[in-house]
């Protein structure tokens, strides 16, 4: 079931799921606190819920619920809606979006656990006359104090998690690679083409913005094909795969095609805005890396091996090859070239810095010339 999902639909499961997680755990923290405290004299039995089995437990999955819906929302809409408004705007906005959400989750969920717990139904004139008296309660404010909580918690792992990478900050927590591991994996360099030109001639703020919109026309082709950004480097974007899946149905290969189509398809876009549609060349190779944690001021996941820097030199011999795309002989043949397209043989090359020469290949469009 689930290798039979999509790549993207994956990668949002997998982003999403950590918030249910999240207000469940933090949920069952402050229902152990409150269960303490529900003899207090200070709380009126017609003001707060008693909980017996059936109520914790659709507690427990209407918050887990919750928790999911603010993800899917903050990940998946907010983030994008707002990605070009300031700071001050993004919080003020979020703040009365998720005051109003989180307003309406009290005004459901109470009524229904009313009702389980007096064993009657919503028409019932006495749930909503305790949903009255819960508002105006201190029931109703620590039930406020507890779902934002709840939600300052998730956001800043929402934060974090985007600004890490999704992987990476997973692989932090599981301390997958706290002790370096050795693995396959495949690599792509991919580098704008005349980008020292177009810099020059929009000047640094608007090349700013230029990089950002071209980074986010090809994030939706690297998560389509399970492909992990390992590094911004100014305009050149790297890309890796585990082998198993970069290689399977040739995903790495059709990724790269898929951010050229992208490109195309915005080309009329980027012309309008900033007076050039974008373009890049890009090598494509698979080798051994060791992975690990490094760094004392500031922790990073790298990749260290021969692989990294094969693959930049062979994306290097783009331009005087007259090639987008090029692919390395070790990596060529794990693949075989998707419908519509051939590897064309460009012979040995030696790579700069190294000694060894390794066989390069183009992949072309049958009968259309380089990628």
């Amino acid at each position: 079931m689930w290798s039979r999902l999509s790549p993207k639909t994956r990668r949002n499961i997998l982003r999403i799921a950590p918030f249910g997680v999240i207000w469940f755990v933090m949920d069952q923290v402050f229902t152990i606190s409150d269960y303490t405290s529900t003899d207090s004299p200070s709380v009126r039995p017609d003001e707060a819920i008693a909980l017996d089995p059936g109520i914790y437990l659709f507690a427990s999955l209407a918050v887990a619920t919750v928790g999911c819906l603010v993800g899917a929302i903050e990940l998946l809409y907010l983030n994008r809606r707002l990605s070009q408004f300031s700071l001050t705007t993004k919080l003020v906005v979020k703040t009365l979006f998720y005051a109003a959400l989180l307003t309406a989750v009290v005004l459901i969920t109470f009524p229904i656990a009313a009702a389980m717990e007096m064993d009657t139904g919503l028409t019932d004139p006495r749930v909503w006359e305790r949903l009255q008296g819960f508002l105006v309660s201190k029931p109703a404010l620590n039930t406020g104090v507890q779902l934002t909580t709840h939600l300052v918690i998730s956001l800043f792992y929402a934060e974090t998690s985007e600004h890490m990478g999704a992987h990476v900050l997973r692989n932090f927590l599981t301390g997958r690679y706290h002790t370096p591991k050795e693995e396959r994996r495949v690599f792509l360099f991919s580098d704008m083409k005349s980008s020292t030109t177009i810099a020059e001639r929009l000047g640094h703020a608007r090349y700013f913005l230029l990089l950002r919109a071209y980074y986010d026309a090809l994030a939706d082709a690297i998560v389509d094909h399970g492909g992990e950004v390992y590094q911004y480097i100014g305009d050149e974007i790297v890309v890796s795969w585990p082998e198993a899946v970069g290689v399977r149905d040739a995903n790495c290969l059709r990724c790269v095609l898929q951010m050229k189509r992208d490109l195309r398809e915005r080309a009329n876009w980027f012309e309008a805005e900033f007076g050039v549609a974008p373009d890049f060349k890009a090598g494509l190779q698979v080798g051994a890396v060791t992975t690990g944690e490094v760094g004392a001021l500031k922790r990073e996941i790298v990749f260290t091996g021969d692989v990294l820097n094969q693959t930049a030199r062979i994306q290097g011999l783009c331009n005087a090859l007259g090639a987008d795309l090029l692919v390395g002989d070790e990596l060529r043949a794990r693949l075989d070239a998707p419908d519509g397209w051939t590897f064309r043989s460009l012979g040995e090359q030696v790579l700069r810095g190294k000694g060894q020469s390794v066989e390069v290949f183009a992949l072309e469009a049958s009968g259309h010339g380089a990628g």
